[in-house]
């Protein structure tokens, strides 16, 4: 996958934690630490997206769904 320069301004005690991160080698310089902080972020909204999706889930009426299924398809399965 290809890569974008862009510009970015940030806080002066930002960019000194990156520059001690790089220093310790923690990131081989300031572009790896900024995606990995950006990657990180957008992997946690995501996961919050979903937990909200996930939360206006109806528990008893997808109970009720998944058992009138099991009711009507449970009398044509075949005995084992």
């Amino acid at each position: 996958m290809g890569k974008a320069k862009i510009a970015i301004t940030l806080d002066e005690k930002i960019v000194s934690r990156l520059d001690r991160l790089v220093k310790q080698e923690a990131y081989t310089n300031r572009s790896q630490a900024i995606e990995a902080a950006i990657r990180d972020k957008l992997q946690r909204l995501d996961r919050t997206r979903l937990a909200q999706e996930l939360n206006k889930i109806d528990p008893q009426y997808e109970k009720a769904l998944a058992e009138e299924g099991i009711a009507t398809d449970g009398a044509a399965w075949p005995e084992f």
